[in-house]
This record gives structure tokens, sequence and C-alpha cells, in this order.
């Protein structure tokens, strides 16, 4: 064991030798830099200052040489210019921007004194210094100040100048001494990499040849023998690991063999049909029964589905599958002709996915429907050819029994009273039911047709609730309508329309408690319209709530008609481009609402 600690040790070594070169040139640059512009910082503000108090000194001597040249005397203003421009000086020697730079603002103190007496000479006695333009003696002296200010300012810019070139040449000397860093860590790196791609590089090379040997299936291969204990032991440790994965591999392979024929029985005795497909939408396998409802032949595995289907929507569907989205409603039945006559498929897609959310293929069930599909034909004409003949002599017999009643001379308070409203209420019921039935078998055969035109939908809202008043205070129920102001009008069928209000409202009056509340909401979604009718029932449980649109079905304790409200008012919205959903929980009552295009 006393080899791999050495090992270890040089590769440490080196790399740490590496790493400390170049941290050394990074904290010595770094260093250099942070110096240098410090120093730079310095002397531009020094530099910024010694400007700054030029132009004071310039500015103050200019006000007092106007004043000076001026044919009016201003004593004031004279005196705080000379004062101005002293203070400047002694703020400028305070400063401490060097001793060259402060021997020049005493200098140019002693000129600006020289520049005053002799503004004061150039004056008659008792009057304030003015008028001196044309007095040499001043002149001189002014010029001489002012020529010391001006090579005050040349010598602070020369002062700049060279500390910038300095600063030139001291970065080109890091530069040259990163550079010099870089290079021994360059040389360094290589060194190091030459040496552990020579130790290292070939026996790493011929695992990663052996890995992928593996990985393709083959399991004879060739290890390398290093002198390296750490490779020896991972070359022997990839020894064994080959030889388990060979026997598990073999075991396996009998297992999945196994298994797969057994899936395969499976799917080949399902008596619906069968497809599989992968994700590019090929057809994997497909059960005997498939076959046989599709005409199909086994050489066809392989093959995309959809030009197999041709004018079915197939193959939109499949992608839409594929995507990872449910179908969100039935596709229609695919006809297939088979031994001279045409069968009716009714088909689903379903997408098959990994635990990831990706969708690795599809499942396609068939189920052969052409008798059902008769069969519900045939009891949608004998709805609709029975709904016409009972309801010319229930009408009849409606009115018969109204005229009677009109005739009729009843004791009233009499038990005769109460049978009649009796009769009366039931033969209303059963002109009611017969309707329900009419209008569901048109819709159904798609022969109702909808007479649209514009309509206020809060006006056919209002209407539907006056209709209802009376049956929710005979319920004891409260009513409660929120209509936004932006409702639109929309394009529908007005009695179509109130009599799907009318359906939803029924039917949540029916299982409201008392003293409860039905909420009727309408409000504008983008470019739809969303009806709402809300409950404080006793809800519906989940199972149910995909049968409710169902014809003839009724779910809950409370029983009323027959069951084709709901299924009525879907087809309704349907037709109308809409749709119809519920939203419930036990004990929370229900929510049922539709949409209408804009």
């Amino acid at each position: 064991m006393q080899l791999p600690m050495k090992l270890r040790t040089r590769l440490f070594l080196s790399i740490s030798a590496l790493i400390t070169v170049a941290l050394l040139g990074l904290l010595l640059g770094l260093f250099s830099v942070t110096q240098m512009a410090s120093s730079q910082s310095e002397l531009i503000q020094r530099g910024f200052s010694a400007v700054e108090i030029g132009q004071k000194l310039r500015q103050h001597l200019g006000e007092e040489l106007l004043i000076l040249i001026g044919d009016t005397p201003k004593p004031e203003q004279l005196a705080s210019s000379r004062e101005g421009f002293v203070a400047t000086l002694d703020r400028g020697l305070a400063a401490n921007l060097g001793k060259r730079y402060s021997r020049g603002l005493e200098q140019a103190a002693v000129l600006h004194q020289q520049m005053v007496q002799a503004a004061s000479a150039g004056t008659p006695a008792g009057q304030s210094p003015h008028g001196l333009a044309t007095y040499d003696p001043f002149s001189e002296a002014f010029q001489r100040l002012r020529q010391h200010l001006l090579e005050l300012q040349n010598q602070v810019i020369e002062r700049v100048s060279e500390a910038e070139q300095q600063a030139a040449e001291r970065s080109q000397l890091i530069a040259a001494l990163l550079a010099l860093i870089g290079v021994a860590v360059l040389i360094i790196g290589v060194l190091t990499a030459h040496g552990i791609a020579r130790r290292f590089g070939a026996p790493i090379d011929l695992l990663a040849r052996a890995a992928d040997q593996i990985g393709r299936g083959q399991y004879d291969v060739v290890l390398p023998v290093s002198p390296v204990a750490e490779l020896a032991l991972l070359s022997r440790r990839f020894g064994l690991m080959i030889e388990a994965l060979r026997e598990y591999h073999s075991s396996n392979l009998k297992q999945l063999l196994s298994s797969e024929g057994r899936l395969k029985a499976v799917l080949d005795s399902i008596d619906d049909g069968l497809v599989i497909l992968d994700a590019r939408g090929r057809i994997e396998h497909a059960n005997p029964v498939a076959l046989r409802q599709l005409s199909w032949h086994a050489d066809l595995l392989g093959q995309s589905i959809g030009p197999l289907l041709p004018g079915h929507a197939v193959e939109e569907a499949l992608h839409q599958v594929l995507a990872g989205e449910l179908l969100s409603e039935p596709p229609a039945d695919l006809q297939i002709e088979r031994d001279g006559e045409t069968r009716l498929l009714a088909w689903a897609l379903t997408p098959v996915q990994v635990s990831e959310g990706g969708s690795v293929g599809a499942v396609m069930v068939l189920r052969d429907v052409t008798k059902q599909r008769a069969f519900e034909r045939v009891r949608s004409e004998f709805i609709l050819r029975a709904s016409h003949e009972l309801r010319t002599p229930i009408t009849g017999m409606h009115m018969a029994f109204s005229l009677l009643r009109e005739r009729l001379q009843l004791p009233a308070g009499g038990r005769e009273q109460d049978l009649m409203r009796t009769v009366d209420e039931e033969m209303h019921r059963l002109v009611q039911l017969i309707d329900d039935l009419l209008n569901f078998s048109r819709y159904q055969n798609g022969v109702q047709t909808l007479q649209r035109t514009p309509q206020d939908l809060a006006g056919l809202i209002q209407d539907a609730l006056q209709r209802c008043a009376d049956e929710a205070q005979e319920r004891e129920v409260s009513l409660a309508c929120e209509i936004h102001d932006t409702l639109p009008h929309v394009s529908v069928d007005a009695e179509q329309l109130s009599r799907l209000l009318d359906n939803l409202l029924s039917n949540a009056l029916r299982y409201s408690n008392p003293g409860g509340t039905v909420q009727l909401q309408a409000r504008r979604n983008g470019e739809q319209v969303i009806v709402s009718v809300q409950d404080a029932g006793e809800g519906i449980p989940f199972g149910q709530q995909g049968r409710i649109f169902e014809p003839f079905v009724q779910v809950g304790r409370r029983k009323g008609g027959v069951g084709l409200g709901l299924a009525l008012a879907r087809e309704i919205v349907q037709l109308h481009g809409g749709q119809l959903n519920v939203d419930s929980s036990p004990g929370e009552g229900a929510l049922f609402y539709f949409s209408l295009p804009v």
C-alpha cells in the first residue's frame, strides 16, 4: 500500500506547485496594480486640486483687474476680490500639494503684493485704486503675476503627464512579470499533464474502449495491465464487473423473452383490438383482434399508422397524444370495409408515459360498435317517432281536459277539485316530458337547427330568473344574480338558450336545501361568455360526475323527471359551439357552467 500514497503525493505536489505559482503571480500583480492605482488616484486628485486653485486665483485676479482698470472706484468689491485671492492662496498652501507648488504659491503672493503696491502708487492719495489701464508699472506687475500663475499651472500639468508616463512604464513591467509567471505556470502544467497522461492515459483509454464494447453487449474484452496500483485494482474490479454483467445478461435475457411471450399472449387474448405505437407513430404490435377489425396483415408492423387509416383524423390525434395531451372529446368512429360490409369501430388513444413524464408511445384501443350504433340509431328513431305520435293525442287530451274542467261545476274544497288538479299537473308533466324527448331526439339525430339572432344575454338571464321565481319561493330557496357590466351581445337561439337556463335553474332548485341560495353569474372571459349556476345542495359524488350528462341518468336522493334535462342542456350548448361542465364536491353543492363564443 506504499505506492498509492506516493502516487497521490506526487499528484498533490504537482498540482499544489502549479496552483501556488499561479496564486503568487496573481497576488503580486494584484498588489502592484492596486499600488499603482492608489498612487495614480492620489496624483490625479492633487492635480485636480491644483488646477482648481489655479482657476480660482485667475478668477479673483480677473475680477480685481476689471475693478482696477475701470473708471469708477469700487473699494468694497476690490477688497472682497483681494480677500478671495489671499484666501485661495492660503487654501492652496494648506492643501499640501507639494513643496514646489507651495513655493510657487508663496511667490504668487509676493507678486500679488507688488501688483497691489503698484496700483496704490498709480492712484491719487485718499482714493480707491481705479483707472490704471494706462499705468505701466501696474500693467507690468499684473503681467508678471499672470505669467507666474500660468507657469505654475503648466508645472502641474507636466507633473501629471510625468506620472502618467511612469504609470505606463510600471504597467508594462507588471504585464511582463505576469506574462513570465504565466509561462512558468504553462510549463509546469504541461509537464504535469504529460506525466499524468503518460502514466494514466493509455490504461484509461483501454478501459474506455472496454466499456464501449460492454455497452454494445460484447463481454469478451481485453483489460489493461498497469504498474500503477490504483489502475491495476480498477482493472481487476472491472473484470469482476464484466463477469457479473455477463451472468446477469444471460439470466435477464431468458426472463425477458419469457415475460415478452407472456405479455404478447395476454395482449392477444384481449377481446378488444389493441395497437401499440412507438414515439414516432409506428406500429410496434397489433393483436389478432385489431388485425381482423382493420383488415390488416402482420407484415404492417413498423409502418406509420396515419397513412393506413386516411381520412379519420388518426394522425392528428396521435400527434396530440404523443405530445402528452389527452383527447378532449371521443373521436368519430372508424368506418372500415370488411367482408363486403361497413363496420364501425370506436377507438381511443392513450399516451404511454415513463416516470419522468415523457411520452414514449401510445396505445390505440378499438371496439366494434356496429350493432351498438345501429341500436342507438333505431332507439333515436323510435323515440323521435313515438314522441311525434304521442304529442298530438296527449295535447288533444290536455286541451279537452282543460275545457272539461272549466265546464264542470264541482263543489269548492272537495276531493274532486284535488283530483282534477292532480290530473292537470300530471298531464302537463307528460306533455313536458314528450317535448323533452322530442327535442333531445332532434339534437341526437342532427335535425335541430338554430335561429341565431343577436341577443342581450343579461335580459335572457333576468327572464329565466322571473320564470323560476315561483318555484324558488315554493321550495324556500333564494335566487341571486351577478352580471358583469362588460357582458356583450351574443348570437344565439333565444328559445333554445332559455330552455338551457330553465333546465339548469330547475335542476339547481330541485337539489337545493330549504333556506339555501342559488347563485347565477355571467361574465366575459376573452372571446367567450361564461355563465354559471351554483347551488348549495348535497353535491355530486366524484365517481358519478361523468354520467350526469347522459340521457335518462339521475344522481342523488332527490329524483324528478326522467333525466333528460342535463343531457338536453349539453346538446344545446354544443350546438352553439360551447361546452357545459360541472364542478362539485360531496356536501358542498354543485357548480354548472357553460361557455358561449362571443
